[in-house]
């Protein structure tokens, strides 16, 4: 009788058969489930999300800028009232960057997003409703308190959402969505604020600055919403020991990207890349079935049942022992490395940005002014102006005020040009990126903007002081980006949103500092705070050639 062999060893589909389901069935780490659940609709969805994300961080810095001159009057703001209203937001994001890092990566990530843009649109719509500058400066500080919290995380988790083949992309996609941000602002500054929508409710008034305001809020209104129905981050779940809902979070973008039902996902198991919360240490694996793999798995539940819950002190202590290592060697260097160059690129890039619009307007005001003399359109000549008009206004306000009649359009216009300038720049840097690397992008491209910055002293027309303005944000922006990139690759997971929650908060502290120097140096002369912005971002530069160069932590 001839005897079959039944595990058929010559037949080469049925040994990849069988390894396939041999590899699925051991436990799998993080990337090998996340390419597993695929990429597609899920990752569609994330993209879109990111989409008004991005657009309600943008305004919650930028919209000060665009209303500056046009609520001059309404809120009878000097020079230094208006370096305030740029740096109030900044302030609150300073003083909230610790303990939002800390929430981000002990409590989760998805809780900190949907709260925090629910509660930041809330907050805007209250600033919409200011009626004096102490109100409106308040609202501000208020908002960055609430939105510097999603704002970190969101780059988070959005890269904890991909494997590492998609992730670089999604960085540069976010940059490019931030430049999109950028576009968006001063169009509806354009379509908003040259209109005469101003009318009065009882002693209560509106005006068009204040509609535009209440626009401004609906970005941070609908990411929270949205993101209800998403996933915490598996990577963060990893890292926690919460293998068990990492493993649901994984079957649920697999849904969403196949259409196929959740327990058809094929892993089962997960590696546990750190001790877990739930079980002792005997435990190594938690399964989709919530079975306890491991030699004595009664007593292990015996155990947690005995566990008492964790106080706040606890709770606390873990927290420092998780933060621990940011003040050990290496990365006690490495991160304040990290956070004087992004105080110094953020006060460089800030400072111009927010004052860019307040710059246009008085540009466009001055050269319709003299458009039939010989003045001349010297950039030190307009702030001169500027700065003796504004404190005219002040000194002669009677009570009606028409500012929204003597804005130019060209005002939004110059800005809508910077802002498509950015775009098109962020289309070809991952080109650039390709061809020169990360690092000697952030080095070039800091370099780049500083001497920009200088040049700006130089600039004699309505015309120069646009397209240097336009380049430099262009490239000073792209490498911002550059180095927040290299900021996920060169820390640790448990500690990434941390670094780059404190990195923000130094960046802001430069942006604060800028704007509230800026107006200040403006007064002293033409020179210095063009020297200001050019220095600081050529010492950028040079700290960026000692970065290092390849990831050592996953």
């Amino acid at each position: 009788m001839a005897v079959t062999d039944v595990n058929n060893d010559d037949d080469p589909n049925t040994n990849t058969t069988c390894d396939k389901t041999k590899e699925l069935s051991e436990p799998a780490d993080f990337e090998k489930a996340i390419n597993e659940a695929g990429f597609g609709l899920f990752n569609l969805l994330l993209l879109f999300v990111a989409i008004p994300a991005t657009l309600a961080n943008v305004f919650s810095t930028t919209t000060m800028a665009y209303i500056l001159p046009i609520a001059e009057c309404d809120l009878r703001l000097t020079l230094f009232n208006k370096g305030m209203l740029n740096a109030a937001t900044y302030a609150g994001m300073i003083a909230s960057a610790i303990v939002w890092g800390y929430l981000a990566d002990t409590q989760g990530r998805k809780k900190i997003l949907v709260v925090g843009y629910l509660a930041d649109a809330v907050c805007v719509v209250c600033s919409s409703l200011s009626q004096n500058f102490v109100m409106l400066v308040s609202f501000k500080f208020l908002g960055g308190l609430i939105v510097n919290g999603p704002g970190a995380v969101l780059f988070t988790y959005l890269t904890e959402l991909h494997g590492s083949k998609h992730r670089p992309r999604v960085l540069m996609i976010l940059g490019m969505v931030q430049s999109f941000g950028t576009l968006i602002l001063p169009i509806l500054a354009w379509l908003v604020l040259p209109r005469d929508w101003e009318f009065k409710i009882d002693d209560f008034n509106v005006h068009t600055w204040q509609i535009f305001l209440f626009i401004c809020a609906l970005p941070s209104l609908i990411t929270g919403l949205i993101l209800i129905i998403l996933p915490e981050s598996p990577k963060f779940l990893m890292s926690q020991g919460r293998n068990m809902e990492a493993l649901r979070a994984f079957q649920k973008i697999y849904a969403f990207n196949t259409r196929k039902p959740k327990t058809s996902y094929p892993i089962q198991h997960l590696i546990e890349e750190v001790p877990t919360r739930d079980t002792n240490a005997n435990d190594v694996i938690f399964t989709i079935e919530n079975k306890l793999q491991s030699a004595d798995a009664e007593n292990a539940a015996k155990q947690k049942a005995k566990r008492p819950h964790r106080s706040m002190a606890q709770s606390l202590r873990e927290g420092w022992q998780q933060a621990k290592p940011m003040f050990q060697k290496p990365l006690l260097s490495r991160s304040l490395h990290v956070y004087l160059m992004q105080f110094c690129i953020l006060l460089g890039l800030n400072t111009i940005r927010l004052w860019l619009p307040q710059l246009f307007a008085s540009i466009a005001e001055f050269e319709h002014e003299y458009a039939d003399t010989d003045e001349s359109a010297n950039l030190c000549v307009i702030l001169d102006y500027s700065v003796n008009k504004t404190a005219t206004a002040i000194a002669t306000y009677t009570g009606e005020c028409t500012a929204n009649k003597d804005v130019s359009v060209d005002t939004y216009l110059n800005n809508i040009i910077v802002a498509i300038v950015g775009l098109v720049g962020y289309c070809f840097a991952g080109l650039i990126v390709r061809a020169l690397g990360p690092k000697r992008l952030l080095t070039y491209g800091l370099l780049i903007s500083g001497i920009l910055g200088f040049s700006l002293f130089w600039s004699n027309s309505g015309l120069t002081t646009l397209i240097i303005s336009a380049l430099f944000i262009t490239v000073c922006s792209i490498s911002t980006s550059s180095l927040l990139g290299m900021v996920v690759a060169i820390f640790p997971t448990t500690l990434r949103t941390m670094i780059v929650a404190i990195a923000m908060m130094f960046g802001r502290l430069g942006a604060l500092s800028g704007n509230l120097m800026f107006p200040v140096l403006v007064e002293i002369g033409c020179v210095p705070p063009f020297i200001m912005v050019g220095v600081v971002l050529i010492f950028s530069s040079a700290l960026s050639c000692i970065l290092p160069k390849k990831t050592t932590f996953t």
